[in-house]
């Protein structure tokens, strides 16, 4: 009940104009309505009472300060020059996982889960996206976690790229390569080998 009460004393405050440093309480009605509860109003109304308050004393707001030219200079050269180099506030946006130079052993079937390591936390307005040899490999998601399959035998160059709430590229990651190991359908114990076929 108190903080409705300030909250209809600072509406008035600001209503009558808050310029002098002690603003004079202005006339305020307590009635209750029809759930019981307490309600404040500026405007006379019927079965209700007049509450006295005490002045309020306002204080002006502090000047807002513009920017030094120092402070604009410092914050542009801390803008990305390009897509390739990291912007705030992000401090680390790498692949962690495989690492680079990995091999994806034949049992895996091609298939690999891609983890980033991004500090700070991703941004809840920023997306990642995965890039396999190139080309993007699935749609930008706000996640640090992918999983890529069907990888074919060979090597492979995994990057992630971080891009803005405008869908803006605005990092990429340095490029990992992985190497996959994959059987072959011509080993004699492939159950998929033409030979084998009747």
């Amino acid at each position: 009940m108190i903080r409705r009460l300030s909250a209809v004393l600072l509406a008035v405050c600001l209503v009558a104009g808050a310029a002098p440093s002690v603003v004079s309480a202005a006339s305020v009605y307590r009635t209750t309505d029809a759930q019981g509860n307490a309600v404040f109003t500026d405007r006379p109304v019927e079965q209700g009472e007049r509450v006295e308050l005490e002045p309020l004393s306002v204080l002006p707001s502090a000047p807002v300060r513009e920017p030094a030219a120092r402070d604009v200079e410092r914050e542009t050269a801390r803008q990305p020059a390009s897509a390739d180099t990291p912007f705030m506030p992000y401090t680390t946006f790498r692949i962690a996982q495989p690492e680079d130079g990995e091999t994806l052993p034949t049992g895996a079937a091609g298939n690999v889960q891609v983890a980033l390591a991004i500090e700070p936390a991703l941004r809840p307005d920023h997306k990642v996206r995965l890039l396999v040899d190139g080309r993007v490999s699935q749609s930008a998601l706000h996640a640090r976690v992918f999983m890529v399959t069907g990888l074919v035998r060979g090597e492979h160059t995994l990057q992630a790229e971080l891009l803005d709430a405008r869908g803006q590229v605005r990092h990429r990651s340095a490029p990992v390569t992985l190497y996959v190991q994959r059987a072959s359908v011509h080993l004699p114990a492939n159950p998929n080998n033409p030979a084998r076929s009747p």
